[in-house]
């Protein structure tokens, strides 16, 4: 009976119960203590769904219960895949225990957003590029400097446990984290080929990070119950000595689990009111940056695990009650925003399917500020003055696997009894590459004709037949 003092359980609407270790007599640091840390407790204070919830009522998780789920699929992946990635990944000689490569994945599951700012990937955007940083780089920063003591100490999870002779490596955990790079400081050619391979399931086409998120906002947001079938895409997925592999049986899986995370961002991500919310923001932010934060996180980080939605927010409000006339008059715009009270209506949308092969990067339609200015010029003789904003949303359909990507994403071909590049398949090359979404954002809806006709003046022929107006 002694095993139910060392293991404590979650119980998850989407996973059941999550196990992990509790502290006990025989090792000095538990999982517990990772996730009692006040680097991972203040996720509580960052919704999933970074300015989504101000539109789905039900959408209030945020990013602590998401990465608890990354951590359990990282131990899910672990158990079915502990054997392939030792006879694919351990031709180096260098390939550590299963608890190793399992607590290794797990701790990089529950700690991949542990850099996010306030609003999630909005920040990375519009406040930490402007320090040539992204909550990964930060995140890599913190898992090292901050966590990596009590990483090191480690011992196991409730499944699997090191070698007397392991020690857990904070460095590890945070380049699996990080996206795959060319600059020659990347330190991809130094990694082991094991560890080549795992950072597949933190950065490939389905991984322990997206997983969980499309099915958890797709319950969360009331889009679906089980949006996808996470068991099977599980089944048929292995490491060969090529990379992570997924039998032709599971392909049918794959593409629907593509498919409803591409659903999911033209309807929620991408909802016309959730793009309303980050235009209002973004100049918020543009005109709020001296007064958020002190500089670039990287110099403040105890600063910066205080800084988080609620606290910006309670911040914020309480600016229109100051002294200072621009925080002042910053504090009543934050109180509209808060309130859902914005300046900015949709009133026209046109969306855009690229195929391999399209010009994407050359069209007008690449770049808001483009379309934003041909549309003024079209408009100059009947709306000279109409204050206007064009937004861009673009969703990725086939994820890159070439580039730093490439090399991560493999398919067995059953008939032909062969591993070869997952692009080849036929269905996942009948995938459009990426859908943009252009909508024309104004302070009043009675010009929607207009900026309709303006704005099929711009596409020619294109985008004719897939048409939403106001």
């Amino acid at each position: 009976m002694s095993q139910f003092h060392r293991d404590s359980l979650i119980h998850d609407p989407i996973h059941g119960y999550i196990p992990f270790t509790s502290p006990n007599h025989r090792d000095r640091i538990a999982e517990r203590d990772i996730i009692d840390h006040p680097w991972v407790q203040r996720l509580r204070q960052i919704h999933q769904l970074q300015t989504a919830w101000w539109v789905f009522p039900s959408a209030e998780h945020t990013r602590f219960q998401h990465v608890l789920g990354a951590m359990h699929l990282g131990s899910r992946v672990a158990a079915r895949q502990d054997k392939s990635l030792a006879e694919g990944g351990g031709g180096d000689g260098g390939m550590p225990s299963r608890g190793y490569v399992e607590t290794l994945l797990r701790m990089a599951g529950l700690l991949h957003d542990v850099g996010h700012g306030p609003f999630g990937h909005f920040f990375d955007a519009h406040f930490l590029s402007h320090f040539n940083e992204t909550h990964e780089t930060l995140g890599a920063s913190i898992i090292e400097q901050e966590l990596g003591p009590m990483l090191r100490e480690l011992r196991g999870n409730p499944h699997s446990r090191l070698n007397d002779d392991e020690q857990l490596d904070p460095k590890q955990v945070a380049w699996l984290i990080q996206r795959p790079r060319d600059s020659p400081d990347s330190g991809e050619a130094t990694q082991p080929r094991w560890l080549k391979m795992l950072r597949s399931l933190l950065s490939g086409i389905y991984t322990i990070d997206n997983m969980d998120f499309v099915l958890r906002d797709a319950y969360m947001s009331g889009y679906s119950q089980r949006s996808f079938d996470l068991d099977r895409l599980l089944h048929y997925t292995e490491f060969t000595p090529h990379g992570l592999t997924i039998h032709d049986r599971g392909m049918e899986a794959l593409l629907r689990f593509m498919a409803t995370r591409a659903e999911l961002f033209r309807t929620i991500y991408f909802h016309r009111t959730v793009r309303a919310i980050d235009l209002t923001l973004k100049d918020l932010f543009a005109d709020s940056r001296d007064y958020l934060f002190p500089g670039s996180p990287r110099e403040h980080l105890d600063e910066y695990q205080h800084f988080t939605e609620f606290s910006l927010l309670v911040d914020v409000v309480r600016w229109a009650k100051s002294e200072d006339a621009g925080r002042r008059e910053l504090g009543h715009r934050w109180q509209q925003l808060i309130e859902r009270k914005l300046p900015w209506i949709m009133v026209c949308q046109r969306n855009l399917v690229f195929q391999e092969g399209d010009a994407e990067r050359a069209s007008i339609f690449s770049q808001a500020e483009w379309v934003e200015q041909s549309l003024r010029r079209e408009l100059s003789g009947e709306l000279p003055n109409e204050p206007l904003r064009v937004d861009i949303a673009r969703h990725i359909y086939r994820p890159n696997t070439r580039g730093p990507a490439e090399h991560q994403n493999y398919l067995y071909d059953s008939a032909q009894q062969r591993t070869r590049p997952l692009v080849d398949h036929q269905l996942f090359r009948e995938l459009p590459v990426s859908h943009r979404i252009c909508r024309v954002y104004a302070q009043r809806t009675e010009i929607s004709p207009q900026i309709a006709r303006a704005l099929d003046g711009l596409l020619g022929t294109r985008g004719l037949d897939d048409v939403t107006n106001m």
